[in-house]
């Protein structure tokens, strides 16, 4: 009964350090989102893909989107394609 006792209380201590670190883990994405967003707006003249995104910020491209999606409807950023079918997003200049 000690044993099942300890495991438990092992659980209960494990949940809040694990919810920390997905906390920590999450605002360094944004982080890394938000830098990378910044460069590329810069570096590539106000135009942004979502490959470019994901690969500057170094996260998956789920998270990368959902982050494009909301700077697209703050800023009123235009969908362009280019010659090759590739979608960018036109950004107001800095």
């Amino acid at each position: 009964m000690a044993i099942i006792e300890l495991i438990f209380l092992l659980t209960l201590a494990g949940i809040p350090v694990l919810l920390i670190l997905r906390t920590v883990a999450t605002s360094h994405q944004q982080q890394q989102l938000q830098n990378a967003f910044y460069q590329l707006l810069k570096e590539q003249n106000s135009r942004i893909s979502l490959i470019q995104l994901a690969a500057t910020a170094k996260v998956e491209p789920q998270l990368a989107q959902q982050y494009l999606e909301q700077q697209i409807n703050t800023f009123g950023a235009v969908p362009e394609v280019d010659a090759d079918g590739d979608i960018f997003y036109r950004f107001p200049k800095l």
